[in-house]
């Protein structure tokens, strides 16, 4: 007989059965039960129990190891220890590497000749059609009636135009609409203002320069698509440089009609040189301009 069967023999608890799993906690509510009815019993019968609720310890840690190496026998994958994977840190280092955005895709001027105003306005406004997209604060699209028989044509936006966001703005404004309002042309109604280029060109020192003929033929499609959408019937072409570009090749005479589709051109002074004038000359000499282009225009 084992030391166990001794033992449960001696307090009257039975054979020794080998216990199921779940079953620890009812053998030893039984083993608890027997002891508080004899509560005389003596010091060695008191160890003699300690040693059973060992054993019985003992036995039930044997049969829970039984019963997990049963079932690992029978399903190993559903006991097999699953790796875990470890957490990736919570960083952007990832987008160092990332590929830039493509550019935004630049129309060709078949594209240009199909749009309507607003995409025309929207498409100047993030042109990269020539190399002014790198130093430009700012594009100027033209401004005024859109429906206008009258177009007034400058050449490239001036530092205080690319800051306005406006073409013509303050007193050359001011003055044009003066002039336009003393041969009876209403500049809030029936004008539109515009420039041959929608960018400022600027130098390596960041002074204002001539356009190249390559940045003129980059934007000329805006232009030509303005000029289509709005139809006018007489163009007048503030300054040398917008008389001389509105027809390449072709000298501008002042006084003289010229003809750009089915619109008459003539040419006059821009009107920051007017306000420069001291001596009067320029202005006079505009004025005949002026008379010139409402009679070539008709009622």
């Amino acid at each position: 007989m084992s030391r166990s069967a001794v033992f449960l023999d001696e307090m009257g608890v039975g054979p020794l059965w080998r216990l199921r799993q779940g079953a620890v906690p009812e053998a030893v509510d039984v083993v608890a039960a027997a002891v508080e009815m004899d509560v005389a019993v003596a010091a060695p019968v008191a160890e003699a129990v300690e040693t059973v609720i060992e054993v019985v310890a003992e036995v039930a840690a044997e049969s829970v190891a039984a019963v997990v190496a049963e079932v690992q026998a029978e399903a190993p994958v559903a006991v097999a220890t699953m790796p875990v994977p470890a957490a990736e840190p919570d960083d952007t280092a990832w987008f160092d590497d990332a590929p830039p955005p493509p550019p935004a895709k630049q129309l060709s001027d078949t594209d240009i000749a199909a749009l309507d105003w607003e995409g025309l306005t929207a498409a100047v406004a993030k042109c990269a059609r020539c190399d002014l997209c790198k130093t430009r604060k700012g594009v100027v699209m033209g401004r005024g009636d859109r429906q206008g028989a009258w177009l007034m044509l400058a050449s490239s936006p001036s530092r205080f135009e690319e800051r306005e966001g406006r073409a013509l703005p303050g007193e050359q404004g001011k003055l044009l609409d003066n002039m336009l309002k003393a041969i009876e042309v209403d500049a809030g109604s029936d004008v539109y203002i515009t420039h041959l280029l929608k960018c400022r060109p600027l130098d390596e020192a960041g002074q204002e320069r001539l356009p190249t003929e390559s940045e003129s033929a980059a934007c000329r499609p805006y232009f030509d698509r303005e000029l289509a959408l709005l139809q006018p019937r007489t163009i007048v072409t503030l300054g040398s440089m917008a008389a001389a570009g509105i027809n390449p090749g072709e000298k501008p005479v002042r006084g003289k009609v010229r003809q750009l589709g089915n619109a008459s051109v003539v040419a006059t002074f821009h009107p920051e040189m007017l306000l420069q004038d001291d001596t009067g000359k320029a202005k006079a000499r505009a004025w005949a301009d002026l008379c010139l282009a409402k009679s070539t225009h008709g009622d």
